[in-house]
């Protein structure tokens, strides 16, 4: 695909995105998908969500005009719009979880139908690891995961938007140093469609993506870590996928974790995300984002690098890196909830307290 035609699509995307969040907000307001502040919440005010919309609109039209058309690519754009119709109708309707989980489900059962399926993963230590009957199964868990695990993320302004930026960017980075040249242009045109909105999203933010934005990036970006990396067995680690997404999925494998030491429903909402625990701790709103922003851009580097990497060694480094989060995570309280086990101390305070 010639370079010329690569800006074209990624332009063209940012610009339907920005111009058609307007659109968006007196759509919200005309059928009442608006958020509004509860206990559990960050915001305060009542809140349009159903910026997703331009997202959406941004990302289908650059695919269908500069993407070539396969079986896999028409699965992902299928499944797409599954996934976020489903969404724009919880935003509305506000959905119970076991409902929206069977549209997810569908969704991903259309990707893996049109061949986006992970058939088999690079062995950290030596040669491939054949999934056999296991890669469907393990890909729909993927997929679902990603696609719930944006959606988890999605509790201060700008904060799955500039993930999700993150996390395609470093997807296209890597996928087109490895030659596949389509999968990197379509994480191109996904951080276009996410960048596009991310100005008013932003705290403090005009508008929220909602489940159909949230949804859609989350099924998109699952859906591009099986074409263009988890794919690509021989040369990308197994690692590099996961350091990629490293704040959506350890976010929610600790809120698991949390809920189940808990004793509560693994789907019931808390306040103890990342974010939470960050603006608990003394970071304000945009500084918690941004030191997020800081976690995804250091983990980016490291996926970008190790896909070049398959020694033990450097996989034994990352193996420690990732028991670095793990002691991390306990410590500011994402494992249990309560309070971190941390000492923060905050502007215009001469002691330090717990918190």
């Amino acid at each position: 695909m010639p370079t010329y035609i690569i800006i074209i699509a990624v332009a063209t995307a940012a610009l339907i995105a920005y111009f058609s969040v307007p659109l968006t907000i007196r759509i919200a307001l005309r059928i009442g998908a608006i958020d509004e502040p509860d206990q559990r919440k960050v915001h305060q005010v009542a809140m349009p969500r159903v910026g997703g919309i331009a997202i959406f609109l941004a990302f289908l039209l650059s695919m269908l005009i500069f993407i070539p058309k396969s079986a896999q690519i028409n699965g992902l754009i299928i499944g797409a719009v599954i996934i976020f119709t489903a969404g724009l109708l919880d935003d509305i309707f506000t959905l119970p979880a076991w409902v929206k989980l069977i549209p997810q489900v569908l969704a991903a059962s259309v990707a893996v139908y049109s061949g986006i399926v992970v058939s088999f993963v690079t062995n950290p230590f030596d040669g491939m690891l054949n999934l056999g009957y296991l890669s469907i199964p393990i890909t729909l868990l993927w997929i679902v995961g990603i696609t719930n695990a944006i959606n988890l993320i999605d509790g201060l302004d700008g904060l799955a938007a500039g993930v999700t930026a993150i996390a395609g960017c470093t997807m296209g980075i890597v996928t087109l140093l490895n030659g596949q040249t389509v999968a990197a242009v379509m994480a191109f045109i996904l951080v276009a469609s996410t960048i596009g909105f991310l100005p008013y999203n932003f705290h403090p933010a005009r508008t929220f993506m909602g489940d159909c934005g949230s949804n859609l990036l989350g099924f998109v970006l699952g859906c591009l870590a099986v074409l263009g990396l988890a794919k690509s067995a021989a040369i990308i680690s197994l690692f590099v996928p996961i350091f990629i997404l490293v704040i959506p999925i350890f976010d929610t494998f600790f809120a698991i974790v949390r809920r189940i030491y808990n004793k509560t429903p693994i789907f019931s909402p808390d306040k103890d995300h990342l974010h939470h625990r960050l603006m608990g701790m003394g970071f304000s709103h945009q500084n918690s984002v941004l030191i997020i922003y800081g976690i995804s851009s250091f983990f980016a580097v490291i996926a970008i690098v190790m896909s070049s990497i398959s020694s033990p060694k450097a996989t034994l480094v990352l193996s420690l890196l990732l028991l670095l989060i793990v002691l991390g995570a306990f410590k500011i309280g994402l494992m249990t909830g309560g309070k971190p086990r941390v000492q923060i101390r905050h502007e215009h305070s001469e002691h330090f307290e717990n918190f």
